[in-house]
């Protein structure tokens, strides 16, 4: 049995020209008219269930159609409920509309118009930086963050059980700005062990390797500074461990993804203590520590070069810290050797003609009294910082052009009197006896 009255069939095909329409034409456009319908219905429930609603409305149906690919019915997007009039045609069957709504032409002429809306705009502002959320009017405050944490959560949630246990205005000032994961906090442990374990060469390369190639390690920055200055501060005379730490950083600056911008002014320190610390092994060999100097002073070179231009202090700040350490008598050798080996990777060229080269005729008389001493250690550590001297001076020899005049002419006497008088009789001899005429016109044009 149909369910779809045949005559409403026969009432649209009279409206349309067909007088005679034949039973069995009539059954089966009913049966098909049908399951039309009920194909669209199922898919407008669909729609309806999507949408997590329980009521059909007229969008679902659209919706419907559209996915069915039939022309979708128009005039009957509304958000209102409709409202559907019954009205009697004879014989006892309704037929039913939509009721349409009156309106008074006077009421809408006289009703006030609505607001001017405003004009889109866009403003762009910092969510968070570094995970710090800066405090502006844009972000919400500390105090609303905390009561939207307290707030209960979920459907059976009650609202008032945060005010019934008390903790309406409760404030509490988090430990850590954001917390790992769990395999982040594996990897730290893991690589932080590796690094340590003196016994495993492969093991320590492999994490070296992983620190500065993985992209994803943005957050675990803060932790590794922390954990390179708490190393170097309670194993300063363990030059294992030192040399680990200026790896790891050297790892950390070479891994691109990583923005270390902020975290430069806590790397620095730690490379310094490298570089210009005073007892920095604990074996009897004085010329220990000096690998360590020249890995510290590669980084600092690095560091100078990459950040330099977006910290403007940051060059003379180091210079002021080398220069302090090469010129101080009271500081061991070692120190003075880093700080000359920190003031040619910070400035290069002009940091040696500007501060290395005017000081070494009173430096002299400090070198010349370790490389005579009885002592072979510190005889030894005064070659080390000659060598170092005479190395920064041999990077002037690309800044002279051509040769001195006279030097090929006989006046070699009256050349090496004027550069003792510029850097010292055993800087003199030693320029001298490398017989490099460019490098002697580079060092007297300073």
């Amino acid at each position: 049995m149909s369910v779809w009255n045949p005559e409403n069939i026969k009432d649209v095909a009279e409206s349309i020209g067909i007088a005679t329409l034949t039973d069995d034409a009539t059954r089966a456009l009913t049966s098909d008219v049908e399951y039309r319908l009920s194909q669209v219905l199922e898919e407008a429930l669909k729609f309806m269930r999507h949408g997590k609603r329980t009521s059909l409305m007229t969008q679902d149906i659209a919706q419907a159609l559209r996915a069915l690919d039939v022309e979708p019915l128009y005039g009957y997007e509304s958000t209102r409920p409709l409202r559907f009039g019954e009205a009697s045609i004879g014989s006892g069957q309704p037929l039913y509309y939509i009721e349409d709504e009156e309106i008074e032409f006077e009421k809408l002429i006289n009703a006030p118009l609505p607001k001017i809306p405003r004009e889109i705009s866009f403003t762009a502002h910092w969510l968070a930086v570094e995970g710090v959320q800066p405090s502006i009017p844009q972000n919400p405050t500390t105090a609303e963050s905390r009561n939207q944490e307290l707030t209960p959560k979920g459907p059976n949630a009650n609202p008032n059980l945060a005010a019934m246990s008390g903790n309406d205005n409760v404030t509490v000032k988090p430990l850590v700005k954001h917390i790992l994961s769990k395999e982040l906090q594996q990897y730290f442990e893991k690589v932080c062990s590796a690094l340590l374990d003196e016994s495993n060469n492969e093991y320590r390369v492999a994490a070296l390797a992983s620190v500065g190639s993985d992209p994803g390690l943005h957050q675990l920055v803060p932790y590794f500074v922390q954990f390179i200055a708490e190393k170097i501060t309670h194993n300063i005379k363990n030059t294992f461990v030192l040399t680990q730490m200026m790896e790891l950083t050297h790892s950390m600056l070479d891994n691109r993804s990583l923005f270390l911008d902020p975290y430069i002014a806590s790397l620095v320190p730690p490379i310094l203590t490298c570089l210009v610390g005073r007892n920095l092994v604990a074996s009897s060999d004085p010329l220990a520590s000096y690998p360590l100097r020249q890995t510290a002073a590669s980084l600092l070179q690095l560091v100078a070069k990459r950040y330099g231009k977006s910290s403007q202090t940051l060059k003379p700040r180091l210079a002021r810290t080398c220069l302090k350490y090469f010129l101080d008598p009271t500081k061991p050798l070692t120190s003075q050797y880093g700080g000359i080996m920190g003031l040619q990777a910070v400035g290069g060229v002009e940091i040696i003609r500007a501060l290395i080269v005017p000081n070494l005729k009173e430096y002299e008389s400090l070198i010349r009294g370790a490389l005579e001493s009885v002592d072979e250690g510190k005889r030894r550590e005064g070659e080390m910082v000659l060598r170092a001297l005479m190395q920064a001076l041999a990077s002037l020899e690309g800044e002279g052009v051509g040769a001195l005049n006279g030097f090929a002419n006989g006046h070699a006497a009256e050349m090496k009197t004027a550069l003792e008088e510029k850097i010292g009789g055993l800087f003199a001899e030693r320029i001298l006896e490398m017989d490099r005429p460019r490098l002697l016109k580079a060092v007297m044009e300073c």
